[in-house]
């Protein structure tokens, strides 16, 4: 058995008081004369060794009073942790969840100011000379430094609702982080312990460090999210009408019913409607709006659903171009099939080039290149063609059949494609299309059976290689390729069979070519991502941005304004924001005056999962590793800290014990009568 406070065992010396008082018998007797023993009517005699035996049994009485009295004050404990010495102090790191799932009520109120409260409990179990580190989410700076109990009291009553996100690994991890010398270290974690906080692998902790998992009791709620938003039309045009794609997710166990759909673009109210989702599922719909102008756009779709509100917003951003721009890199003898083509819609813009004059500088300036029948395909177009793709570009090849078939290979070989096999001069017509692909999404009303597919007089054949991802789009007999997609990097390459001179077929003038085109350009705009994540995406990617000596870009938001990092990467321009973004909404990239880019932000739907873990889900997650747990609806947060660091404490017995002395010291000199002699 130790002592919390064994200084207080010098007042065991007040048990001498009783003892001497019992030694020497400080009563003062009086004498009283009898002229004559026969006035005495009766003598009583007492029985010596009755009245010995009450006096020791009173002293006895006296001394373990005043034994387990001084005993409580010095705090005796048995000792379950044999690693700790009270001596070295200790430091005490409590994680205090601060996510919107704490914001929901229960009984005591919302589960932050609960949580606060158990924070407190937990500071008020140590001594004042100890150490206390606060971590919430928002894993800030100063949660780094070590508070003493007044300055963590305070800094605890600051602690607000954060959009941030972590898991009970980054938590774990960085409570280890402010641990240091030969301290005791001490670690908890209040929360309600979401099922996406423990998450499904196994959590490891420093096994010098003793951990207490504080469960605060929550209650499962519905909750209904904005789970996404994607377009129909990969491009998008200004005054023309256009349909969104929205899903929702509902994470409770009753089916929602017409749940009230709202788009709003630029603040105006583009569309509504309502969907219903079943209980645990997702469910989508789909909105059409019309009368977009030029620029940037902030789009917000948003439902109706209590009591959880933060995931009823999804912000997104795009961007309406007057134009698309398109390269054509030409041969010496090549129709103007590719000009007549594009030519004729206003929005793209067509460059042609021929194969002798091109500024490769340029290449990232356009969204598609088409190689339109070039003669002399060398490896430093090919070269550049490549770094191309690597920055997500767009490539057309429609060969020129009249060279060398080995001068085909040689350029296609370094651009990771099948190499030409051989050249096939009998009119040949495509046995089998793709209707199934992405490109020919939305161009047929109804899927044709017997189709006319386009006919080709002069086509190349190429080697089939198992390790080169391809996708068949038109294809000759025996599967021999006519129009493949090749996934290349960040980017896409289509390779014909085939030119679009007259003498090599017919697929110039089909009525195939024209959407077929039409549809590789518009998947060819490079696009930046709708919405991007708090404290998840942590990096901005746009086109090459040029800066000068002086210049640098901004991120400005509603009362926000930082420089992030910016690195150039394989043509694109990055930009580091880290966690500096903690609120959700739309955030302007400029360069000086202009607005480069309006990207969006929304929180994480991580926390639309009101479900909980268990005590034993969460033992699960540690294993073997010893791990305590309090149940703040059921335990005393002092008690149990106390049992959990001390072991066993003894005060409130030996105060007891002390107390029923007392009692049997009273009895003993009331109620205890020595027998008398008559």
């Amino acid at each position: 058995m130790n002592f919390l406070y064994p200084g207080f065992l010098f007042a065991l010396l007040a048990v001498l008081i009783p003892v001497i008082i019992h030694l020497f018998n400080f009563r003062k007797f009086k004498k009283v004369y009898f002229s004559n023993v026969s006035f005495l009517k009766e003598v009583k005699e007492q029985n010596s060794s009755r009245e010995k035996l009450k006096n020791l049994l009173i002293l006895a009485a006296r001394i373990l009073a005043i034994v387990f009295l001084v005993f409580a004050f010095a705090r005796p404990f048995i000792n379950s942790n044999e690693e700790t010495n009270k001596a070295n102090g200790n430091i005490v790191s409590i994680y205090l969840d601060n996510s919107y799932s704490m914001d929901a009520v229960n009984k005591e109120g919302s589960l932050l100011d609960e949580a606060k409260r158990r924070a407190k409990e937990i500071a008020k179990s140590y001594q004042l000379n100890d150490r206390f580190q606060l971590l919430t989410n928002d894993f800030e700076g100063k949660h780094q430094r070590l508070l003493n109990a007044e300055e963590f009291v305070q800094a605890v009553d600051e602690v607000k609702i954060s959009a941030a996100n972590r898991n009970l690994q980054q938590v774990v991890n960085r409570q280890q982080g402010v641990f240091n010398g030969a301290a005791n270290r001490y670690a908890y974690v209040v929360s309600d312990f979401q099922q996406n906080f423990a998450g499904t692998d196994a959590i490891k902790k420093d096994q010098s460090t003793q951990l207490a998992l504080v469960k605060l009791s929550a209650n499962e709620l519905p909750n209904i999210s904005v789970d996404s938003v994607w377009f129909l039309s990969p491009v998008h045009q200004p005054n023309t009408s256009e349909k969104i794609i929205v899903r929702l997710k509902n994470f409770g166990s009753d089916e929602a019913k017409n749940v009230p759909l709202k788009l709003t673009i630029n603040n105006q109210q583009k569309a509504i409607g309502s969907i219903t989702v079943a209980a645990g599922a997702t469910a989508i719909d789909t909105l059409s709006y019309s009368g977009l102008g030029l620029g940037w756009q902030k789009g917000v779709l948003s439902i109706k659903d209590f009591p959880l509100t933060f995931d009823d917003e999804l912000n997104f951003s795009f961007n309406v171009n007057a134009n698309q721009q398109i390269l054509s890199i030409n041969g010496n003898k090549t129709a103007n099939y590719i000009e007549a083509l594009f030519n004729a819609d206003p929005y793209f813009k067509l460059t042609s080039v021929s194969e002798n004059n091109i500024n490769y500088a340029a290449f990232s300036n356009y969204s598609l290149i088409v190689l339109n029948g070039v003669s002399q395909p060398s490896s430093g177009l090919a070269q550049e063609l490549k770094n191309y793709l690597s920055n997500g570009g767009s490539v057309v090849v429609f060969p020129s059949t009249t060279v060398n078939p080995a001068t085909y290979s040689s350029f296609l070989t370094t651009l990771n494609l099948p190499s030409v096999a051989g050249l096939v001069t009998e009119p040949t017509k495509v046995a089998q299309i793709e209707l199934k692909h992405s490109l020919f999404k939305d161009v047929f009303e109804t899927l044709p059976k017997n189709m006319d597919l386009p006919l080709a007089n002069r086509y190349f054949t190429y080697t089939e290689n198992s390790r080169i991802a391809k996708e068949p789009i038109l294809q000759l007999p025996a599967g021999k390729t006519f129009l493949a997609r090749y996934p290349m990097a960040s980017g896409q390459i289509f390779l014909a069979a085939t030119g679009l001179e007259e003498t090599d077929g017919n697929l110039s003038k089909h009525p195939l070519f024209v959407p077929l085109m039409y549809k590789i350009a518009f998947e060819s705009a490079k696009d930046q991502p709708l919405f991007y994540t708090i404290a998840k995406d942590n990096v901005i990617t746009l086109p090459s941005v040029k800066l000068g000596a002086n210049q640098s870009l901004k991120l400005i938001g509603d009362g926000f304004e930082v420089i992030p990092d910016i690195s150039h990467q394989n043509g694109k321009t990055l930009l580091y924001i880290a966690d500096q973004i903690q609120k959700s909404g739309f955030y302007n990239v400029k360069k000086a005056d202009s607005t480069l880019a309006v990207v969006a932000f929304n929180d994480n739907r991580t926390e639309s999962n009101m479900k909980y873990d268990s005590q034993s889900d969460l033992e699960e997650r540690f294993g073997t590793q010893k791990v305590h747990f309090i149940d703040a609806k059921k335990e005393n947060i002092s008690s149990a800290i106390a049992e959990k660091n001390n072991g066993t404490e003894l005060w409130k017995l030996c105060l007891i014990l002390s107390l029923i002395f007392i009692a049997a010291e009273i009895l003993l000199v009331r109620y205890f009568k020595p027998q008398v002699n008559k």
